[in-house]
């Protein structure tokens, strides 16, 4: 959810005002088809040679952006983006093993740019202006294109070691956006509550339409396939995609995506349990039981207590208070994202107390206006951790695949619960006992995913995919059946 660079709470924003957030408008219509086989990819490659293969660089116009600017790279992953400055590896750090292999060989052609804007807390390029995208084109196109969302508030290469660096080495074409505000201070954008969360929605409905249109440019075709997908916020983006503009997707993959629910469950119904009672339960004493059956209550899994320390130094404070003031500013009157760690009762406006069911009606109707509902309109598969402490998989997939069943779009969805997936990869280095990391089993989603369209032939059914006995870090890095 709140996947935050760093590992130390920062200090408080001062207060500004909120801004309109301006969107450009931009529209395409293109044909969704079978993806070729990969017997059938040289039909899809762009040949060409060390002087040729770029030619028509500068005639790919993004629609609808401000600014643009492309570029001919000898590789589109971050085994050459780093070094040639085409990715910030900040913008993706602590999301990953260490382990994790970084491939290599994808030329190809990459558009950074802009959409009109008014916020400017993108500071990527020194253009310090949001609504920031990325699109690569490799010279070997498979037919597909993958579009992505941030996860938390991050920048527009958030995915790139995740999943563009995957998904490029596949063939698929890539886009990702920043989703219109970025960093702690997100919350300022707009003019209402709840604005700077919509607007993600909009900025990769708006990504995804012009980056098609890119993709014809490039290989004179429409695309076959495209695929939203993204983890945590990204992952709540494919869910409300899906729900609201299926006709721009082929099917998604949404990795642990974030609840929003006016009635709950939602982040305020469960972190300000965890602001309250983790104190007690990590000071020890008499009263440690009782708390720690209150986070449990909660939704905090048993067995999870060994993340707990580290949640609480880094997410569920700086989440819940962030978000709130997205939702509910009027929350702490003047103040901005409240008082950092304060206990219950000790200050005015602590979100220790916060009580979302007793806050006034323009609380839930701001949460209204992005939450989901479950009706989806084209195929998704979800997976999601256990051990997930910062979106308790009990108060947010499982629920989730409720909706969705009970919107009567169950024959569209398929859900894997990942035995001791967390919601952080890279916290599997610490843990690697204790923990499994959730990449192989997005992958293994995207693959089962490209069968179901390209066949029709189902992905195994619902489950949970049990953590295999005596399996080491390697191999839970590199595997990950969704039938086991």
């Amino acid at each position: 959810m709140a996947l935050l660079p760093g590992t130390a709470p920062p200090t408080p924003p001062t207060p500004p005002t909120r801004r309109r957030t301006v969107l450009g408008a931009v529209a395409l219509a293109a044909a969704a088809a079978l993806l070729p086989s990969p017997a059938d990819a040289d039909a899809w490659s762009v040949p060409g040679s060390a002087t040729g293969r770029c030619a028509g660089l500068s005639r790919l116009l993004v629609p609808g952006a401000a600014h643009q600017q492309a570029a001919c790279l000898d590789e589109l992953t971050t085994a050459g983006t780093v070094a040639s400055g085409h990715t910030d590896p900040a913008d993706w750090a602590g999301l990953t093993p260490k382990g994790l292999t970084v491939p290599r060989g994808v030329p190809g052609i990459q558009v950074d740019g802009y959409f009109p804007d008014t916020s400017t807390t993108n500071t990527n390029h020194g253009w310090n202006h949001d609504a920031q995208f990325v699109v690569r084109l490799p010279d070997r196109w498979n037919g597909g294109l993958v579009v992505a969302g941030t996860p938390g508030n991050r920048e527009q290469y958030a995915n790139d070691r995740a999943i563009a660096d995957w998904v490029l080495a596949r063939g698929y074409a890539y886009a990702a956006t920043d989703k219109g505000n970025t960093g702690l201070a997100f919350h300022r954008d707009g003019t209402r509550p709840g604005d700077a969360v919509a607007e993600g929605n909009a900025r990769l409905t708006q990504l995804t339409r012009a980056a098609r249109t890119v993709v014809a440019q490039r290989y004179h075709r429409a695309p076959t396939r495209t695929l939203a997908t993204g983890m945590s916020n990204g992952g709540y983006l494919v869910r409300w995609q899906l729900e609201n503009h299926p006709e721009l997707y082929d099917g998604g993959v949404d990795w642990e995506g974030t609840l929003w629910r006016a009635e709950g469950p939602n982040l305020f119904t469960f972190l300000p349990s965890a602001l309250r009672h983790y104190p007690t339960y990590a000071a020890g004493g008499p009263a440690a039981e009782q708390a720690r059956a209150e986070l449990h209550r909660a939704g905090f899994p048993p067995g999870s207590e060994f993340l707990w320390p580290f949640h609480h130094q880094v997410y569920w404070d700086l989440t819940q208070r962030i978000y709130r003031e997205e939702f509910d500013p009027a929350f702490d009157g003047a103040a901005e994202a409240g008082t950092p760690y304060c206990a219950p009762g000790s200050v005015p406006g602590c979100d220790a107390d916060y009580d979302y069911p007793a806050r006034p009606a323009d609380v839930p109707a701001a949460v209204e206006r992005v939450a989901l509902t479950g009706r989806i309109g084209k195929p998704l598969i979800t997976i999601h951790g256990t051990l997930d402490v910062l979106l308790p998989i009990g108060r947010d997939s499982d629920v989730y695949a409720r909706m969705v069943r009970d919107a009567g779009r169950g024959g569209l969805f398929r859900y894997y619960r990942v035995e001791d997936g967390t919601h952080t990869d890279a916290l599997v280095d610490s843990f690697p006992d204790r923990l499994r990391p959730l990449l192989p089993c997005h992958r293994s989603a995207v693959t089962a995913l490209e069968t179901w369209l390209a066949s029709g032939h189902r992905p195994p059914a619902s489950r949970t995919i049990a953590r295999p006995a005596d399996a080491d870090a390697a191999t839970l890095l590199d595997d990950c059946p969704l039938d086991g």
